[in-house]
């Protein structure tokens, strides 16, 4: 079990400079994965999850509003930010990526989806 973790996250670091480049217009279909739970554009709000306008570069557990889990309010604390590396690997497993995470969702299995997906929340800005 932990030499495949090992293996997947190996293969996330070293795909890490093609995830920068992920096709927006594709993750927005990925994104309806996600939708359920979090909101992006223009007057989104909190759902499950905490909207995800700016979230590259914003600090983790940053959201107003939302009641974070404990351990991403310790990231928080950590000085945690999010990146396309850290967002990568959360969304590919984010139970095992941020132990004690309330996410259920059991991540994103294709390194193209990851991509794509965070080329796609690229686009919306936290204004």
């Amino acid at each position: 079990m932990q030499k495949s973790l090992a293996i997947a996250s190996l293969c996330l670091l070293l795909a890490s400079p093609a995830l920068a480049d992920g096709d927006a217009e594709a993750g927005a279909a990925v994104f309806k994965k996600c939708a359920a739970c979090h909101a992006v554009g223009p007057g989104a709000k909190n759902k499950v999850g905490p909207e995800l306008n700016g979230i590259i570069g914003r600090k983790v557990a940053a959201v107003d509003g939302f009641n974070y889990s404990s351990a991403f309010k310790a990231k928080a604390e950590e000085g945690w930010n999010w990146d396309d590396t850290h967002l990568s690997e959360y969304l590919a497993n984010p139970k095992v990526y941020i132990k004690g995470t309330k996410m259920a969702f059991p991540g994103l299995k294709k390194p193209d989806e990851i991509a794509n997906v965070i080329a796609y929340l690229k686009t919306f800005s936290a204004q």
